[in-house]
């Protein structure tokens, strides 16, 4: 095994993805379950994605799905990837967290992003507006000082008040520079857009500032790994997210995933085929020789420290086949 990768966290991001002729219930057992599965294979992380009215997510209430999860497990990592702070009072956030470290502790990560609403209506349903994202950094630090005490209002945060949950930065647009500066753990994607995730990389580093939560740079790498006995059967994992991406940019709305054999029989149009294909490329996919050598150049060229696995597939056994086989990359 690559020392780079025998070095490196893995850990996974399930988003609850909905599939076509399942319910939303059954998208949130399937998170469950996969953590199980994934407690067994070894893996540092799973966490969960806040999205609110979108079809094919189910995953709305994040903090409440990682309470499942924590329930359902004993040893791995639980956290989310992540709740979207503008969305949010930073006191209820950090009570939310509060209970979950209280209930599990030592096991809880939080991450935070900055994204508001989906659509208009999402954003008017929330109380929100694209403005309140501006404000992320200044959320951030409110946050972290409800847990360590150091709000001015004569207001306790209970139960969060003295304790530690890791913080983590989505990076999304100026999020390496916010992380950065904040001191914190970044997360940072994808892995389709190398340059770009690379340059924020660089800039995260050179700017970092020690922080009571982290003395160094921590950097998470995120992105869609597909790992299969053949390249085709890899390549198959794809279809159904990159034809779920296709037909949002196209009509406007996030549709659960279909299966692959149903995607390979579409017609498409030109607009339509182009998104498609672009969403099929740049990933690792491969057999089990293919990803480990494209990982060890992935992460020799980034140094992150860890990767987070974004893979969304209808196919369940193989995708949880593809976090089999990709566990034995990590761990021979």
């Amino acid at each position: 095994m690559s020392s780079v990768i025998a070095t490196t966290r893995f850990s996974v991001l399930d988003r609850s993805r909905t599939r076509e002729g399942r319910t939303d219930a059954e998208a949130l057992r399937d998170t469950v379950t996969l953590a199980q599965e994934l407690e067994e294979l070894g893996y540092h992380r799973l966490w969960v994605s806040e999205h609110h009215g979108v079809p094919g997510v189910a995953g709305s209430a994040p903090t409440v799905l990682a309470a499942a999860v924590a329930s359902a497990t004993r040893t791995i990592r639980v956290g989310t990837g992540g709740v979207m702070l503008p969305n949010h009072q930073p006191l209820v956030v950090a009570e939310q967290f509060g209970v979950l470290e209280s209930l599990f502790p030592g096991r809880v990560d939080m991450g935070i992003g900055r994204s508001v609403g989906f659509t208009d209506g999402v954003r008017k349903a929330l109380g929100r507006d694209k403005g309140d994202a501006e404000d992320f950094a200044a959320q951030i630090q409110e946050l972290l000082g409800w847990f360590r005490g150091t709000s001015a209002t004569g207001v306790h945060a209970r139960p969060a008040e003295g304790l530690t949950v890791p913080p983590f930065v989505l990076a999304m647009g100026e999020g390496a520079d916010i992380a950065a500066r904040a001191g914190l753990p970044m997360v940072i994607g994808d892995l389709r857009s190398r340059e770009k995730m690379q340059r924020g990389i660089d800039h995260y580093r050179a700017h970092f500032r020690p922080s009571p939560w982290a003395n160094e740079p921590y950097v998470m790498i995120s992105g869609t790994i597909a790992v299969a006995a053949t390249p085709e059967e890899a390549r198959r994992l794809l279809l159904p997210e990159a034809w779920s991406m296709a037909y949002s940019r196209t009509h406007g709305t996030f549709p659960p995933l279909p299966p692959a054999e149903r995607v390979e029989s579409l017609t498409m149009t030109a607009k339509e085929r182009g998104f498609y294909e672009s969403g099929l490329t740049g990933h690792i996919a491969g057999t089990d020789e293919q990803v480990a050598h494209e990982l060890e150049t992935v992460l020799k060229e980034t140094g992150a420290q860890e990767v987070l696995v974004t893979t969304s597939t209808y196919d369940r056994a193989a995708l949880v086949d593809s976090y089999r086989r990709l566990a034995r990359i990590i761990t021979r």
